[in-house]
């Protein structure tokens, strides 16, 4: 996965190796912060694109984010659609979560699933968010899960 800054400026470290400097600095300078972990996806054509960020929150002081996006031309159900956005949530919370635990920073996963049932991404909401809280994280869906349904969303809209 190739990442980048919210300026295009390409992340050349591994993200584990990136989110730590990170969390070296913000601490440094004071900042307590929270990281929220969020996919989105869009379907053009044949084409279904998928932007995942970290976003640093710092509570009362902005935050910023890092991106990747990739295209690919599988063809997935809505369902499909939502729990592989969970996924690749879940594949880059994990190997940053010791990171985490260690600077004592809360995490949530945020998932791009309405919980109105008017709302066709409603139909992924209960296996979503077993994924998520079976994989110990914390579960956000909308409208409180801004990490995918606003931040990465930019990204593929």
């Amino acid at each position: 996965m190739e990442w980048r800054r919210l300026n295009g400026e390409p992340v050349t470290k591994e993200i584990s190796e990136e989110v730590e400097t990170i969390l070296t600095r913000e601490s440094k300078e004071g900042y307590k912060l929270k990281v929220c972990i969020g996919t989105d996806s869009q379907v053009t054509g044949l084409v279904t694109e998928f932007a995942t960020v970290i976003v640093f929150v710092r509570p009362k002081h902005g935050g910023f984010m890092l991106i990747s996006s990739e295209k690919t031309k599988k063809i997935y159900s809505l369902k499909e659609r939502m729990i592989e956005e969970v996924s690749r949530s879940i594949q880059i919370a994990y190997p940053i979560c010791p990171l985490l635990d260690r600077y004592q920073i809360d995490l949530e996963v945020h998932a791009d699933i309405n919980t109105n049932p008017q709302f066709k991404s409603n139909t992924a909401l209960s296996e979503a968010m077993g994924y998520i809280l079976g994989m110990g994280f914390v579960f956000k869906a909308k409208p409180e899960a801004f990490a995918s349904s606003y931040c990465a969303n930019k990204i593929v809209h």
